[in-house]
């Protein structure tokens, strides 16, 4: 496929490849309604915190310190309130969960943008590979934190991958979360979006029949500086099919900002997204057991941390 024509293609939403933040949310009013950001201050998480300011939104702008969040809402000059939360310190994301909680604003969204990808060697935080505790726990934490501080018909949207299907077999190594019996930065980093996916799967079961939706997205392979482990070969192999060229953050943002905000999708919940348009995850991503044992364990995990 060319450039050009991957970029001109569109699915079913009348969005795709091409679709930019700005172009999936034109004409939409978020004037009087709240959304939480996490990883507001650069990359994808810049990007789609100026696209919902830009639509009428406050957002809740959080960062791994209220200083960076603070500089970002600076940078865009935004109706926002800064918030610290360190995804892979419980005492932090449990205190952002505190910080807007006393802002009352209820949320009409929650984009769970933030994470890390691929690191070269493994880091263990509280007995944990970090990208697992930071990309699935710690939003894990926080979204649960708040779920009584959702709106009738809010959204939470969970930035997934499709490196959720580089896992190795059986998909979630549950005997295997402190890479005591080997470390491999590709697989690890897609278990961290496995884990993402699940999540969502299992909340949207428990969610159901109470107005809060809640889907997960793989936004594309972008060029930020989430990507700075890659080496140019894995940059373009973990494309998966996709044509071999990297998105602009622009085009990376818009399909979280699609599924947070289009009025099509209200009432749409456990879906995967990408390109803008309904997705089919790996059979481990549609595994409901599998989804089901990763919330007990997550449980778990979460109970034995300070």
């Amino acid at each position: 496929m060319s450039l050009l024509s991957a970029l001109k293609r569109s699915g079913p939403s009348g969005f795709g490849y091409g679709s930019s933040a700005e172009q999936v949310s034109e004409g939409i009013d978020l004037r009087g309604k709240t959304f939480l950001l996490t990883g507001c201050n650069s990359g994808l998480g810049l990007e789609t915190f100026r696209v919902l300011s830009l639509r009428g939104a406050h957002v809740i702008a959080a960062a791994r310190t209220e200083a960076k969040a603070q500089a970002a809402i600076e940078s865009l000059s935004a109706d926002a309130s800064p918030v610290a939360c360190e995804l892979s310190e419980p005492e932090s994301v449990r205190a952002c969960v505190a910080a807007v909680g006393k802002l009352g604003r209820p949320l009409d969204g929650m984009i769970c943008n933030a994470g890390i990808m691929a690191l070269p060697k493994l880091t263990l935080k509280y007995g944990l590979d970090l990208q697992f505790l930071t990309n699935h726990i710690g939003h894990f934490i926080l979204v649960n934190g708040l779920l009584e501080s959702l709106a009738a018909e809010a959204r939470v949207v969970m930035l997934s991958s499709s490196a959720h299907k580089l896992t190795r077999r059986g998909g979630i190594d549950f005997d295997n979360l402190d890479g005591q019996y080997g470390y491999r930065a590709w697989p690890n980093y897609g278990q961290s979006k496995l884990a993402n996916l699940l999540f969502v799967r299992q909340l949207a079961k428990r969610l159901a029949g109470s107005g809060p939706t809640v889907n997960a997205i793989h936004p594309g392979v972008i060029r930020t500086q989430l990507g700075r482990h890659m080496n140019p070969v894995m940059r373009f192999g973990m494309l998966l099919g996709r044509p071999l060229f990297l998105k602009s953050i622009a085009q990376g943002a818009a399909t979280q900002t699609y599924v947070a905000t289009h009025p099509s999708l209200a009432g749409v919940s456990g879906q995967y997204f990408a390109d803008c348009n309904p997705a089919r995850p790996s059979k481990h991503g549609r595994d409901d057991a599998l989804a089901e044992r990763l919330w007990t364990v997550s449980e778990e995990i979460v109970a034995k941390l300070p």
